[in-house]
């Protein structure tokens, strides 16, 4: 499929991560806090035919609603520019089953004297039924990424989707990024910003107890 390989590439990259994890912390942190330098995004044409250009519109809309950057169509005037594959399928998925029950039984006797006499009895069962179903599926994916001006990804994402209670698969696929990255944008800000919480004062410096000690 065509978004393959750049879903490989971000799964090469994770697994260069997992051989260096001393290092993996700061490139993360790193490439976060450039999140928030972001002003503008070029969101460029997706690969994988028409149903990538579906989901380019649909996932422009979802980032409009986000408001964490203005949109623009022209690309030099971007501080990133959004990349990758997405795709939108729809088809049948074919059940096929088989089940089969088979028995068989034989009995004989026999007895030769001047006269011959003998019995045999035979008795068989067979059995077989057979189930076909077929069911129509609606699968879309996406993977992509933000590359800066010095072509240096700076975030990526892959979702997938066989379609929510009230949206279809495309759109979830689209709220997913969206979501994702303002995720990401949220524990940018925390890192830039820590929030810093007033510690409780040690129980032997609280008043009380100072004035317990006072009065032994």
């Amino acid at each position: 499929m065509t978004w393959l390989p750049v879903l490989l590439a971000t799964l090469g990259i994770s697994a260069l991560a997992a051989e260096n994890p001393s290092s993996t912390g700061a490139i993360e942190e790193n490439a976060l806090k450039q999140l928030l330098q972001i002003r503008r995004v070029y969101v460029d044409h997706l690969t994988g035919g028409e149903t990538a250009a579906q989901m380019r519109d649909i996932l422009l809309s979802s980032l409009e609603g986000s408001k964490l950057f203005v949109l623009t169509e022209n690309p030099e005037r971007a501080d990133a520019t959004l990349k990758g594959a997405a795709e939108d399928l729809v088809f049948t998925e074919v059940h096929n089953s088989s089940d089969s029950l088979n028995a068989r039984t034989n009995f004989g006797t026999g007895r030769s004297t001047s006269t011959s006499r003998g019995a045999n009895a035979g008795f068989g069962v067979g059995e077989n039924e057979s189930e076909h179903s077929s069911e129509r599926r609606h699968e879309a994916v996406a993977a992509v990424r933000l590359v800066n001006k010095d072509g240096d990804v700076i975030w990526a994402t892959t979702q997938e989707s066989l379609g929510a209670k009230f949206r279809g698969a495309s759109t979830d696929v689209a709220d997913k990024i969206t979501a994702k990255l303002k995720e990401d944008f949220a524990r940018a800000r925390r890192l830039v910003n820590p929030t810093t919480t007033k510690a409780d004062p040690p129980a032997d410096s609280a008043p009380g107890h100072l004035g317990q000690l006072a009065r032994k």
